[in-house]
This record gives C-alpha cells, sequence and structure tokens, in this order.
C-alpha cells in the first residue's frame, strides 16, 4: 500500500564514494557563499537534489534511505501525492493571512480539534505564532508567566526546545547556551528520568525509586531550596535530541502530579514527538497525564511546509489582541496541507501502521545490540529510536567517536540517519511514517552492516 509514495525500496549507490563529484561541487560553493552556521551538510556531506516518500537521491544519482526526515519534518514523506495533488485545488486564493479567518483555517481548527484524545476535546484552544517551533516555545513561555504573573521556568537536563533566546534559554545544552548573549532569567534545570544514564546514580536496571522525582518535589517545596515558585515547567515527554530518552513509566504522571499540587503550569513539548510520530497523535498519550499547554509545529505542516501553534486550556486564554504574533502564522498551505495529511492519517491507518513498523525495528535493534558490545542501549516508541554508543556496555562510556564513525559508514552505503544524545553519542532515526516494510528492513541491513565494519577495525 505504502510503496508507492517512494522513489524504491533500496538504496542505491553508483559514484566511487560519497559525496560524489556533483555534491562536492556544491558543497564547496556552499562553502563560499553561506555562513560558517551550517551544520548537517558538515556531517553528512551531501547535496540533495529530489526527493520522494522516504527517498532522496542526490546531485550524482545515488537514491538514499531517508531515516532523518528533516529532523522529523517528514512525517508522512517527502513530495507526498496524496497532498500535493489535492493543494492545487487551494479554495481561498491567498497563501498566507496573517490571522484573518478563512475556510482553510477554520477546517485546519476543526480538524485538529477532531482527533485530539477525547477527554481534552472541547476544553483548548489554538495559538498560532511564527512558523518554526522555536517561536510555538516562545509563546507557551510568555503565556505562562502572563497567567501567572511570575517569572521563573522549570526546565530538564538533555532538554533541547529551540534556538530563539527564550527557547534556547530553556535548553540545557551548554554548546548551545555558551556563545549566545545572556539568555532570560529565572531558568532552573531539573533532572530527567533517564534509566540508562541515571542522573541521581542509580543506574543498575530495575533499582530506579523515582529518586529525581525527590529531587524535584524538595526543589519546590524546600524553603531553602533557592528557586522561586515557578509559573511553568516545560518537558519532553520523550526527549528527541538529547537521545530519544524515555522516561519510567509513571515518571511523567508523578512529575504533572507534584506540578499541580504547587500550582504550577505544565507545558509539553510535541513539536518532534507529536503529530503520530510515536503511533498517537501525541507523546504524552502513552501516559495518563494531560498538560495546561502543548507546543506543535514539524509533522503539522503536512509535508514539511512551515506551520506551528500552542494549544492550551481555555482558561490561560487572556491574551490581549496582537500579544504574541508573526506575519506569517496564517500560512494558508501549510494549514491545507495539515488538513489532508490529518485525513490521510485516518484513511490509511497510520497510527497502527507505526506501530508494527515500530516494533519490527526495535526488535531487529535489540538483536543488534546483543551482537555488538558497543551499542548500551536501543530506545524507541513508535517511530522515533535512539542507538547509544558506548566504548563497552559494561563501562557504559560514551563513544561519540564510534557514533560518528557509524553515521558515516551509513550515508556513504545510503542511509541518512541523525547524530545526538547527551554526549553527541546517539544515532536517531526518525523515519517518514509510511516506510514499507523493505524500507525498514533494507535500511537495517545498512546499519547493521555499518556497526560490522566498525567492530572489525577496532579489533584489527
Amino acid at each position: 500500500m505504502f510503496k508507492r509514495y517512494h522513489f524504491t525500496e533500496n538504496a542505491r549507490i553508483i559514484t566511487l564514494k560519497v559525496p560524489g563529484p556533483q555534491s562536492k561541487k556544491l558543497l564547496r560553493k556552499q562553502e563560499k557563499y553561506e555562513s560558517k552556521n551550517r551544520s548537517y551538510p558538515r556531517l553528512i556531506p551531501i547535496a540533495f537534489d529530489k526527493a520522494r516518500g522516504a527517498t532522496v537521491t542526490d546531485e550524482d544519482g545515488n537514491t538514499f534511505l531517508d531515516f532523518f526526515s528533516g529532523c522529523g519534518v517528514f512525517n508522512l514523506g517527502h513530495n507526498n501525492p496524496d497532498i500535493l495533488k489535492k493543494l492545487g485545488f487551494f479554495e481561498d486564493n491567498i497563501i498566507q493571512a496573517v490571522d484573518f479567518p478563512t475556510k482553510t483555517k477554520i477546517n485546519f481548527m476543526e480538524k485538529l480539534f477532531s482527533v485530539l484524545p477525547k477527554k481534552m476535546r472541547g476544553n483548548y484552544k489554538i495559538n498560532f505564532g511564527g512558523p518554526t517551533g522555536s517561536d510555538a516555545v516562545e509563546a507557551a513561555i510568555k503565556l505562562a508567566r502572563i497567567k501567572t504573573g511570575k517569572n521563573v521556568i522549570l526546565s530538564f537536563q538533555g532538554s533541547y526546545h529551540g534556538m530563539t533566546t527564550g527557547a534556547l534559554s530553556v535548553t540545557s545544552k551548554l554548546f548551545h547556551r555558551n556563545p549566545a548573549p545572556p539568555l532570560i532569567p529565572g531558568i532552573h534545570f531539573m533532572p530527567y528520568c533517564s534509566p540508562y544514564r541515571c542522573p541521581m546514580g542509580t543506574n543498575e536496571s530495575g533499582k530506579c525509586k523515582f529518586e529525581c522525582i525527590n529531587y524535584f518535589q524538595n526543589s519546590l517545596e524546600n524553603p531553602h531550596s533557592g528557586i522561586d515558585k515557578p509559573a511553568a515547567l516545560i518537558l519532553e515527554p520523550i526527549q528527541g535530541e538529547g537521545g530519544t530518552y524515555i522516561p519510567k513509566d509513571g515518571w511523567v504522571e508523578k512529575i504533572v502530579s507534584i506540578a499541580r499540587k504547587n500550582h504550577i503550569l505544565v507545558i509539553f513539548d510535541e513539536i518532534q514527538t507529536g503529530f503520530y510520530r510515536t503511533g498517537k497523535l501525541f507523546a504524552f498519550e502513552h501516559t495518563d497525564a494531560i498538560p495546561d499547554i502543548i507546543t506543535m509545529s514539524k509533522g503539522i505542516g503536512g509535508i514539511g511546509f512551515p506551520l506551528s501553534l500552542i494549544l492550551y486550556k481555555k482558561e490561560l486564554d487572556i491574551w490581549k489582541p496582537g500579544t504574541h504574533i508573526g506575519t506569517f502564522r496564517g500560512n494558508q498551505i501549510a494549514m491545507r496541507a495539515g488538513i489532508l495529511a490529518i485525513k490521510m492519517v485516518k484513511d490509511l491507518k497510520i497510527e497502527a501502521h507505526v506501530k508494527k513498523i515500530g516494533k519490527l525495528m526495535k526488535d531487529k535493534l535489540k538483536e543488534l545490540q546483543n551482537e555488538f558490545n558497543f551499542i548500551g542501549e536501543v530506545r524507541s516508541e513508535g517511530m522515533i529510536f535512539g542507538v547509544e554508543y558506548v566504548k563497552n556496555r559494561q563501562s557504559k562510556e560514551p563513544s561519540e567517536e564510534i557514533a560518528k564513525k557509524i553515521l558515516r559508514q551509513c550515508y556513504e552505503n545510503g542511509l541518512i540517519v541523525e547524530l545526538g544524545g547527551y554526549y553527541n553519542n546517539v544515532i536517531r532515526f526518525l523515519p517518514p511514517l509510511i516506510i514499507t516494510r523493505s524500507m525498514a528492513l533494507n535500511g537495517l541491513v545498512i546499519f547493521k552492516k555499518a556497526n560490522e565494519n566498525i567492530k572489525n577495525k577496532i579489533s584489527a
């Protein structure tokens, strides 16, 4: 059923090396004209030409399986024909409408509300902002501060929320923060429940007793904690760029319960984990927790069109007109694509497909974990995966070096993946949700070969 969305179901490398000569030519021109700020082509030196579904071709005619999806944007694949063709019947004849009402905008909001978890329907409102996830985070922080009259925001170690000043302020990675000008004050970082690398030092399997929860609660309720009462906390239910860390069952609910007890608003960042990436509309649906504010972007633009928003409980709707604006908050093409994407998810039973293919891939990756001692842990939910690399499983010492070598072996043989994690030692898969079983298995064959090659080099 999904085969027709892709160029092919396997990679095909025709040049002697990757990058090939045409890619190198464009990379040199990019070096000449573009700032040193560019990042991905330094790590994966490829010049893209065409794309369809979960396949991309470069300027040299090589075909790659794309398990990166533009940082998780192309949930329904590149250039999905079912969406692109229907965008031609664009009834409003307007490209962007700021915040004026249009049929497309109303239809998009109605469609999104219709797929919210049942206990949320009728209780939330939407605020559109600038077209990036960072702007959604800025809006969420601003709304929480306006509503509560407080300034302190709690975030979590390992978090990534964006690169604008407010979003960067609640992002924990020092590499991003250190070169920046002064960030917004009043941000405190709490330990995130990551059982493999427990921040409280409990790294033995099954020994976690939520020590980080005790620390979190003490930080809020101890009169000598040094932390003023917060306006809100911002949390990724599953950490993305941090390395696909998935907290222990019950942790998210306990965090939210303590926040409620202390009158703290709860923001869930679903920018990367939302729009069915985990097999449900939101990652938090795998828990019993309900947030006050949700940030959304990436996948909601259908097939890569820029769009972001926040959902929030109606009682928080205290904005004054123009409190948080953005010129491109009325992108009609993105909203139209979003409508079609939501319909496609339901028509093609994407949720069930994500769970099925996600389990297949996780099982295969677990087999690789047993085979290679430098794979410390495999983590996944639906189609978001993290494979953590260590020098050996016994010490758990992170190995950025091995992870980077694996990434290089992957793209040289036709598989595009991402690097992340606390120590840049996690290979991350974010494939389009419409990959076929064959594509999943073919991609994992390339991945296994990359691990075998590195193992042989280490052993030599």
